[in-house]
């Protein structure tokens, strides 16, 4: 294998492994967003309403 293949080689391979070090970072550190509460709407009610 040529010399020009290997440092190719070596430059593709790094830039994936460097991007998914960036997208696993943001993923492990990126904190959830808060979610409504579906239910909050319901507090007051005293029974349940069949349908």
């Amino acid at each position: 294998m040529k010399t020009e293949a290997i440092i190719i080689m070596a430059c593709a391979q790094g830039i994936v492994i460097a991007i998914t070090a960036y997208f696993f970072y943001k993923v492990l550190t990126t904190k959830p967003k808060q979610e409504p509460d579906s239910y909050s709407e319901n507090d007051n009610e005293t029974q349940r309403q069949d349908n």
